[in-house]
């Protein structure tokens, strides 16, 4: 088993996963260790991501702690699987890790909501309209980390390329449509791509218009991307100090919540296409 000097955020969560599975079956890493004939250190260091697993000792880990879920387990052997380095390895080092694990993060979700207050889902921006967005940062970034986010955002789009995409969700209120990132110019063209997308099959992009008032969230921009098993369900949330990753049950329960809300606040995807135009129009 090899080991890890900066885990991804999915690896963690394959660890976290074991430890909550083993907890779970109130057994002690010591059991842990003598079923894979290893020494306790090396089971603390797979339960924080930092040493792989083989997808062999996942399963056997899973029957010894009597895991039932069949669907679960899977879904655990399938992360310890080793597969090809995915196209966002290539910018680790050059660019933050929770960008990375952002991309990640979206390539393995079954299916992806999120809710935006300030700017259009990351997803669907144009490359003016990111170049934008990037360089309005504190201290202020040199033009090659600029340049460098815009590459990584325009890559990410590759999600809806997958043999199977994800279904996709966007919560976006009407502020961050009106909010001028580069300009009049640039924005208009950022909103005619918004509803050229809004039309594509598995993509419903709906508007929170102003007139809604106060809304959950605190502003804050929210990812939710699902599973292929509810209890490998991933939020994250966006903050000064980079992404921000939680998959604890209360917290998870409250964003599902966070996200109903919006679902029933906002304007029907049609209608909410009538407002991306109108709004496009008068600028």
């Amino acid at each position: 088993m090899s080991t890890r000097s900066t885990p991804t955020v999915r690896q963690r969560r394959l660890g976290a996963e074991l430890r909550k599975m083993r907890l779970a079956a109130g057994a002690t890493t010591e059991y842990a260790a003598g079923l894979l004939g290893i020494d306790r250190t090396r089971v603390s260091n797979m339960e924080s991501g930092i040493r792989s697993i083989s997808p062999e000792r996942v399963r056997r880990l899973a029957c010894n702690y009597a895991c039932a879920d069949e669907r679960y387990v899977a879904a655990l052997v399938a992360m310890a699987v080793t597969r090809e380095r995915g196209w966002w390895e290539r910018d680790r080092g050059t660019l933050a890790a929770g960008l990375l694990d952002i991309a990640e993060l979206e390539w393995n979700a079954a299916r992806i909501s999120t809710a935006q207050t300030v700017h259009v889902p990351g997803l669907f921006q144009t490359e003016e309209y990111a170049r934008a967005v990037f360089a309005a940062v504190l201290p202020p970034p040199t033009r090659l980390e600029v340049e460098l986010r815009v590459v990584h955002r325009m890559e990410r789009q590759r999600v809806f390329e997958r043999p199977e995409p994800p279904a996709y969700v966007a919560y976006v209120h009407e502020a961050a449509l009106r909010m001028r990132f580069g300009g009049p110019d640039v924005m208009r063209h950022q909103l005619d791509h918004l509803c050229q997308a809004s039309e594509r099959d598995g993509i419903d992009i709906r508007v929170l218009p102003v007139e809604a008032g106060a809304f959950p969230g605190a502003g804050h921009a929210l990812l939710y991307a699902y599973g292929v098993v509810p209890q490998l369900d991933t939020v994250q949330l966006d903050s000064a100090h980079g992404p921000e990753f939680t998959h604890a049950d209360a917290q998870l329960a409250k964003y599902r919540a966070h996200l109903g809300w919006m679902d029933d606040a906002s304007l029907s995807a049609p209608a909410s296409r009538d407002v991306i135009r109108r709004i496009a129009r008068s600028l």
